[in-house]
């Protein structure tokens, strides 16, 4: 087994597209209205979209790769591309999405690591993120990479106001 975390390009933009589509719908539909899920999906993550994201100097998206497939992706921002204000001594973790057939593979892991990484490389003092409060599988995980629970906010599925609890780690 290979894994392998590669930065992702203006170039990979079809890809990104393909496999944010994917694995957000995989991991949602079951538990979402399929109109409320096409809103999202198309709004989100449309190819203009996710253009301008690869484009924000402050957003980092990368591949992870297991063997020589694509099994996922980590997308990090800072300062003014963080979705909520919490400041430049921050870093948010906005998605680790990986493909089902990879789950349980511990790659999330491997794209914390990563996220963590480039946090302490930029000297920043904390990394949260939001989860959505039905999501316990993710959930379970990021306690166990030490997160805490640390506030709420709404995130909108289609029409539908939802909850994200937002977790954050401080780091030494």
């Amino acid at each position: 087994m290979t894994i392998c975390i590669k930065k992702c390009i203006l170039e990979d933009l079809q890809l990104l597209h393909e496999i944010s589509y994917e694995t957000f719908n995989d991991t949602f539909k079951h538990q979402n209205s399929p109109e409320n899920m096409e809103v999202y999906l198309e709004k989100a993550f449309s190819l203009t979209q996710l253009e301008k994201e690869l484009s924000n100097t402050y957003s980092d998206f990368f591949f992870i790769y297991f063997n020589t497939e694509i099994a996922g992706y980590l997308k990090v921002n800072t300062n003014e591309a963080q979705s909520e204000k919490m400041g430049n001594e921050s870093l948010e973790i906005e998605r680790i999405y990986i493909r089902n057939r990879y789950q349980k593979q511990g790659l999330g892991k491997y794209l914390f690591n990563k996220a963590l990484e480039i946090a302490k490389e930029r000297k920043k003092m904390k990394i949260w993120l939001g989860v959505w409060e039905k999501n316990e599988n993710a959930i379970a995980f990021y306690h166990k990479m030490g997160f805490v629970q640390t506030g709420a906010h709404s995130f909108y599925m289609g029409d539908e106001k939802q909850t994200d609890y937002i977790m954050t780690k401080i780091l030494r």
